[in-house]
């Protein structure tokens, strides 16, 4: 998976980038042969493909800081996921009081059912309050998925702070039903926020192909992984933080500053059993936003 953002030299924080952007930051995670994180990792070891042009000259490569995380938990509550929902909670609750490395003002969650989705905190997420709504909640209503999605994506957007790493961990079936918004509105409004989604899956794996399928499709386009509530809270965690530390950050000059999307890839240039996971690519934007 890749993340990237691109950044304007000599530039804020809260600045709206435009034609001047002159770098591109990648964030990207490498595997061997066996599935296993690459704790060395050296720039003659892989070349960037951006919109088809092979990159090797890079501004600066180390490793990705994996303790600085924004982490919104988007957690479905209707109708669809009844047979589970009690497990679902369960794991909920203890993935919240499990993540005791992040703290509680980069710590949120969004709930969604019925027509609509809604932040059930945000800074407080550890508070017994939270815990204890969840425990007295019923699975109800409709699904919108999509919508729930682009909600999360659009706060992440808005908290989204330079060094800091949006992550985005979805208990889903990966079924909507409701959603005003597609599920491309969604996936853009996520990628926006450079957030990687870890989708943990509530499905049916003899029964539910399309939502599965469509849990995987977000998963890889943001770079993050496919995950199963059977699995468990403990281990689903250490998975994502397992998968976070073996992350790396490039950066190197914009190629060209054509409006628009630009795809990216990363390729092994000496050990081609190594491989690279990384986000499709970042949207170039017009000098009027």
């Amino acid at each position: 998976m890749c993340l990237l953002a691109l950044q304007a030299s000599g530039t804020s924080a809260n600045i709206t980038y435009r034609s001047t952007v002159s770098e591109v930051r990648l964030t990207f995670f490498a595997t061997d042969e066996k599935n296993r994180g690459v704790e060395t990792l050296a720039t003659n070891d892989f070349a960037v493909v951006d919109d088809g042009l092979v990159i090797r000259q890079f501004r600066s490569f180390r490793r990705a800081d994996a303790t600085r995380l924004e982490i919104v938990v988007l957690v479905d509550v209707s109708q669809s996921v009844v047979s589970r929902f009690r497990q679902e909670m369960s794991d909920v609750i203890r993935l919240i009081s499990d993540t005791q490395a992040i703290s509680d003002d980069h710590l949120s969650m969004i709930t969604f059912a019925g027509m609509q989705a809604a932040i059930e905190c945000s800074g407080n997420c550890r508070d017994g309050s939270v815990t204890n709504r969840l425990l007295a909640s019923h699975a109800d209503g409709a699904t919108p998925l999509y919508d729930a999605l682009q909600l999360a994506g659009n706060f992440l957007a808005e908290r989204r702070t330079p060094e800091v790493r949006p992550v985005l961990i979805v208990f889903s079936d990966g079924e909507d039903t409701i959603s005003r918004v597609s599920s491309n509105d969604a996936l853009h409004a996520v990628l926006a926020s450079e957030a990687q989604i870890y989708a943990v899956d509530l499905g049916d794996p003899h029964r539910n192909a399309d939502g599965a399928a469509a849990l995987d499709t977000l998963a890889e386009a943001t770079g993050g992984r496919h995950l199963f509530i059977r699995d468990g809270a403990s281990q689903i965690l250490h998975s994502i933080l397992e998968d976070l530390h073996a992350g790396y950050l490039v950066t190197y000059k914009l190629p060209n500053t054509a409006v628009g999307f630009h795809s990216t890839r990363i390729l092994p240039t000496r050990n081609l059993n190594l491989r690279f996971r990384c986000r499709r690519g970042y949207v170039y934007p017009s000098a009027s936003r």
